[in-house]
């Protein structure tokens, strides 16, 4: 993992370390355990989830090393005494991890990551894990509705301004899995091979003496299949203007403001009376999954999202918990009303109509699975063993494909954007 910003092992919380010294001196570090990850319930009203992130996490618990310079900033400050510290130097992640692959659907109460290991090496694991799991997985379960609602339409991921440097590229790494098409972020494009695009913004028409003068600079450094921008002044004349210059070859205009539908439609008839049958309509503009769902009908060929995809749509936090189920092949569990856990390492079995359909999360403990039916199949795979990634994971790639497929199975009801119970009801056995 390319290491940018902070230190990965300094993204521990104290409270992790003030467990684990504490450990360390009454000799219970060194128990056995599982800690499992999971959703208690879906954001607002959503009806499935998407698992983003994994493929981030596993790199992170790999390369997670404190530093000389971590180690002296946690002794000046007294966060852990010496014994910690002697312990903290030599860290290394020697467990196991299973879990569910990424671009797969949740549920609540589905075992979403499971950490074996000892307790002092898993329990400072939880910051790392669920900081990168709950923004991930927000930002994808949120751009897998906006992909839906676009019907096969392509959007580009450009929300970079609109969160913090470091989230902008993990956030359009998660769109992109969720079924966005490009991204404008760069970094993005270069850690994760995902396709860039972008456009002008208003700036560029505005530096230009006329919107003609910009348009023309464009398309000589660009070429005719470029993007022109043409709501800078008066859409009419920007989209006379854009033809006059790129010719009715003109790649595509874009509109960022107004009621897009209307201008949409306006726009489409102006283009074919002025012979460019050919090119697209772009449009952005504070959209969401419920804007998208609403242009469905008007002749927009692509869409530009920004603050809505990197905000999670409204839960900008899949509401992932870390907890710890089982101690030395005891089973744990924590009896808190509302925030109660079932103990006991599981597993998960997703049942299926011959179909396709998808009928029933079944999660089970891990030792003793359910009988599995001709459709059925095993959702949780090998992510770690000994420390090291697992051979064979999914790709980028192959995530993408695991989620078009996945939606493909969710029962129609659960593709609508209204609030509803999730997509297929989890059982517990």
């Amino acid at each position: 993992m390319e290491q940018i910003g902070p230190s990965t092992a300094l993204l521990t919380d104290h409270y992790e370390l003030t467990m684990l010294g504490s450990a360390l001196a009454d000799g219970s570090a060194d128990r056995e355990c599982v800690f499992e990850v999971f959703a208690r319930r879906l954001p607002g009203g959503r009806r499935y989830g998407v698992v983003a992130g994994t493929g981030r996490v596993l790199d992170a618990i790999a390369d997670f090393r404190f530093t000389d310079a971590e180690l002296t900033q946690l002794e000046e400050t007294a966060v852990v005494d010496s014994a910690t510290l002697s312990w903290l130097a030599d860290y290394r992640f020697s467990g196991d991890v299973d879990g569910y692959p990424e671009g797969e659907l949740y549920f609540p109460g589905s075992p979403l990551l499971t950490v074996r290991g000892s307790f002092a090496e898993a329990v400072v694991l939880e910051t790392l894990i669920l900081s990168i799991l709950n923004h991930d997985s927000a930002i994808a379960s949120a751009a897998a509705r906006m992909s839906a609602a676009a019907s096969g339409r392509p959007i580009i991921e450009m929300g970079g301004r609109r969160t913090h440097e470091l989230a902008a590229v993990a956030a359009a790494r998660a769109a992109y899995l969720a079924g966005f098409a490009t991204t404008s972020n760069l970094e993005a494009g270069r850690r994760y091979g995902i396709p860039t695009r972008g456009t002008t913004a208003h700036a560029y028409i505005l530096l230009h003496d006329s919107e003609e003068a910009a348009f023309r600079s464009q398309v000589a450094k660009a070429g005719p299949d470029t993007t022109l921008l043409v709501d800078t002044y008066d859409i009419t004349t920007g989209i006379d203007t854009a033809v006059r210059v790129a010719g009715p070859e003109l790649g595509a205009i874009r509109i960022d403001s107004g009621d897009v539908g209307v201008l949409a439609r306006k726009a489409r008839e102006q283009l074919d009376d002025l012979g460019a049958k050919d090119t697209r309509i772009m449009v952005s503009g504070d959209l969401d999954e419920h804007a998208i769902a609403a242009l469905r009908a008007e002749p927009v060929d692509a869409y530009g999202v920004g603050t809505s995809v990197v905000t999670g749509s409204g839960a900008p936090t899949a509401g992932m918990v870390y907890k710890l189920v089982d101690v030395d092949g005891r089973p744990v569990a924590k009896r808190s009303e509302d925030k109660a856990s079932r103990g006991g390492r599981k597993s998960a079995v997703r049942r299926h109509k011959a179909t396709g359909t998808a009928l029933e999360e079944v999660v089970h403990p891990a030792d003793t699975p359910p009988e599995l039916g001709e459709h059925d199949r095993v959702v949780p795979i090998p992510l770690m063993r000994a420390g090291k990634p697992a051979g064979g994971l999914p790709t980028l790639e192959d995530a993408r494909t695991r989620l078009r497929r996945g939606m493909v199975s969710l029962p129609w009801e659960g593709l609508k954007l209204s609030g509803g119970e999730p997509a297929i009801p989890t059982t517990f056995i």
